[in-house]
């Protein structure tokens, strides 16, 4: 299962966002992934000023990391060729990404954004 940055962000602070079943089935996996490009979303994220981290946001990630046991997937030349791919449904890189690797590990996705679906992709809430 891998998360978007949202559902990383959810999972950190307000585990109410997440659908009790997806709860429940995020507790019976054995691994939860999170896509290298996070890190990239969260630092881009709080050097702007639109997301307030108590610590620096690498602080932060390796902290969330070993706190939940996430593990992370690289991005590599596969996922990259996959990301350019994809059909203009959306348009944000970083969900790009996350959509190439999700189609190319098969892994479903927890995100609130619907259109990861329109590839494919399996959804969770």
């Amino acid at each position: 299962m891998l998360l978007d940055t949202c559902a990383l962000l959810w999972l950190t602070y307000d585990q109410e966002q997440i659908s009790a079943k997806t709860l429940d089935e995020m507790n019976r996996t054995p691994l939860l992934y999170v896509s290298a490009i996070t890190g990239f979303e969260i630092g881009i994220k709080y050097k702007k000023g639109k997301l307030q981290l108590p610590v620096p946001p690498k602080d932060w990630l390796e902290g969330v990391m070993a706190h939940h046991d996430l593990s992370v997937i690289e991005i590599d030349l596969a996922i990259c060729l996959k990301s350019t791919e994809l059909p203009l449904i959306h348009r944000d890189p970083c969900d790009r990404f996350i959509i190439a690797t999700s189609l190319i590990r098969g892994l479903p996705v927890v995100t609130a954004d619907k259109r990861f679906a329109e590839y494919g992709v399996k959804v969770l809430t």
